[in-house]
């Protein structure tokens, strides 16, 4: 086949689209509106797109819109993810009060515990430690600290690994432990990690390391499920001790990008109990991308509590640990925080790098505000992604209007992501508060039941505050009228996005 040819057989392709591109539309719209259970802004959204721009529309449901959730593709997870099902004992622990953790000030949450063992299978532990950085060449001293301990095995798992001066500071000690016996298991986004090349992979792969690729591209080129991302941020080394939260693997999450400056963030470093479950989330999905069967019991020794503590470090925390994606019967960590808003006395201090909430989530934000809960949402003052920056600036109204204090970080950029309430239990993780997180990409979140933590969490807030503008009614009123546009062509799309 010439060159030519080629051409004139594309040629005739979009002829006979533009032929028949309201036919072509039509039809999709049937799929959206009566087969597919899309969330009606969702529908709105994507009809609005294919009538708006009609091939590119097109082009973007191909890529972006269709449906994996109900597929068969995660059919071997939600078997896998049967094997939890011990946790009802834990259930009638908690009705027989048999968990000293749950009483007086945390009786109160008793409902989300048993909405977290029903719906996620998260069991509840109350013996753990937790280290909290905020600061990433904090968090990846610690991180290389605990890699050096490995004896057993080191499971690793991130949305993004670029090769640059922040995978530095741990690729050697990865080698060096692989060589030692030490098995070494690397999980990794395609989307994620695009700037790490093949011949970085092999190089893994030949120092003794194993690597896994959670949807890889087809033909190494074309994407198929890009609106499916893993983002979960996960190490766990021995069962020993496990870290989650915000920081990818990338200078920038250093402080060494220019744009972005300092990057603050919030990670935990977890031991005991609650290692087993992060443990459990990194083999469900390293044995689904990998197409292996690795045998549970040989991960799951007896936990130890780390013996040394910093003075940032607290002991018998409560924990959970919950998850939610595509291979989820129901968006757990939205529900979390929802229900968590709810029980809001005092105050709510919520930081996200994107706030784009569907509509329960800021009607709650709403409800509580008005009835006199101290709500203050702090979100970045540059973008990362500016669409969905603009997507968020858009609420801010809606919030202001319900008298949520609003904020931006002026200091770098805010990546944090969580929210904690009334300094008694937080929530935080990997799990941005907007649609994707909630819906579309694969998240993992520490619910924490500890006053000290949740108080520490709150402290850092307001030692943030110093650093933030406060958005006024009057400030934001004054935004040009390309900017509005800007945020509502933005605000219109987020559900599909």
């Amino acid at each position: 086949m010439t060159i030519q040819s080629i051409f004139n057989w594309l040629a005739d392709g979009m002829k006979w689209i533009g032929d028949n591109l309201l036919i072509i539309n039509i039809l999709l719209s049937i799929v959206i509106i009566f087969f597919e259970r899309r969330d009606p802004k969702s529908v709105w959204a994507w009809l609005l797109l294919l009538y708006s721009i009609p091939i590119v529309g097109i082009v973007f449901y191909f890529i972006l819109g269709q449906d994996f959730k109900k597929s068969r593709m995660f059919r071997i997870k939600e078997v896998e993810d049967a094997i939890s099902s011990e946790i009802r004992h834990q259930e009638q622990d908690i009705a027989e009060k048999r968990i000293p953790k749950l009483e007086g000030e945390y009786k109160e949450y008793e409902d989300i515990v048993i909405y977290n063992l029903s719906a996620d299978s998260a069991v509840f532990t109350a013996d753990n430690q937790v280290e909290l950085y905020t600061d990433g060449m904090e968090k990846f001293r610690a991180l290389a600290e605990e890699l050096k301990k490995a004896e057993k095995f080191i499971h690793l798992q991130y949305y993004i690994i670029k090769p640059d001066e922040a995978f530095d500071l741990i690729r050697p000690i990865l080698e060096t432990k692989a060589k030692q016996g030490v098995e070494v298991r690397i999980l990794y986004d395609s989307m994620g990690c695009r700037s790490m090349r093949e011949r970085h992979w092999k190089a893994l792969r030949a120092a003794g390391i194993q690597t896994a690729e959670f949807f890889p591209a087809f033909l190494k080129k074309l994407q198929l499920r890009i609106n499916y991302r893993n983002h979960r941020k996960l190490v766990i080394i021995d069962g020993r001790v496990g870290f989650v939260g915000g920081f990818n693997i990338g200078r920038e999450y250093l402080g060494m990008d220019d744009y972005f400056q300092y990057w603050r963030d919030t990670h935990l470093k977890i031991s005991g109990g609650a290692v087993v479950a992060l443990n459990l989330r990194f083999m469900l999905d390293w044995n689904f991308a990998a197409k292996e069967n690795l045998s549970l019991d040989n991960y799951f020794a007896e936990v130890e509590k780390t013996s040394k503590l910093s003075g940032y470090s607290f002991e018998n925390v409560g924990i959970q640990i919950i998850s939610s994606g595509p291979d989820s019967m129901q968006p757990n960590i939205r529900n979390n925080y929802i229900r968590l808003i709810h029980k809001a006395r005092h105050h709510i201090y919520i930081q996200t790098p994107y706030f784009i909430p569907d509509e329960a989530m800021l009607n709650a934000l709403q409800i509580v505000s008005k009835s006199g809960v101290d709500v203050r949402v702090m979100i970045p003052c540059k973008p990362d992604h500016m669409f969905v920056y603009w997507a968020t600036y858009s609420y801010i109204n809606d919030l202001l209007e319900a008298g949520v204090k609003c904020y931006t970080y002026n200091a770098g950029f805010l990546h944090a992501k969580g929210v904690s309430i009334d300094g008694i239990v937080s929530c935080f993780g990997t799990a941005n508060m907007d649609i994707r997180s909630f819906q579309l990409n694969f998240e993992v979140n520490a619910v924490i039941y500890d006053k000290q933590v949740s108080e520490e969490l709150d402290r850092r807030f307001e030692k943030d505050l110093e650093e933030c503008t406060l958005i006024t009614s009057l400030e934001y009123g004054k935004r040009s009228r390309l900017i509005r546009i800007k945020e509502q062509v933005c605000r219109l799309l987020s559900p599909i996005m």
